[in-house]
């Protein structure tokens, strides 16, 4: 019974991780084709907090979860799947650590043009393209791992 709670668990916090980090990017990407930096100051602020808590928590309650889950199923910790799965969680969660990052500068940036009634500058589009390029390949890497986990030895 206990394995089953955790695979609830770690099911529940992979759709929270998988749809907050969905709808997190979508907004910080559509507020960014705006010229609105008020928007885009409010916008990138709860996006920080979103990320903090939800994504967070269950990018916490993941690994915690599946290798629960692997120690309980005796599923050997050296397999080809679960070195596949750790490394892909590993590089999305660094990328993931470092986007944080770029969305508070972002926030503080487009705050204070907000404040000051200026546009953007140069350096905001910069850590906004940055974001990108790491948002795109961290995703990529989740859906990989979520692939796996749908797909795992012991299902």
């Amino acid at each position: 019974m206990l394995f089953e709670w955790i695979k609830i668990l770690h099911i529940i916090s992979a759709s929270v991780l998988f749809g907050t980090g969905i709808g997190t990017a979508f907004y910080m990407f559509y507020v960014n084709f705006s010229n609105d930096t008020k928007l885009i100051a409010r916008a990138t602020k709860q996006v920080v907090k979103a990320d903090w808590i939800f994504t967070g928590i269950s990018g916490f309650i993941q690994p915690v979860t599946g290798f629960l889950l692997l120690y309980l199923k005796k599923f050997p910790f050296t397999a080809t799947w679960t070195i596949i799965v750790t490394n892909g969680y590993l590089f999305a969660g660094i990328c993931w650590f470092i986007v944080v990052h770029l969305q508070i500068k972002c926030y503080k940036i487009a705050e204070e043009a907000s404040i000051k009634k200026t546009p953007l500058p140069k350096s905001y589009r910069r850590y906004f393209a940055t974001w990108i390029a790491l948002g795109i390949p961290a995703f990529t890497a989740l859906m990989i791992v979520l692939f796996f986990m749908a797909n795992s030895p012991f299902r």
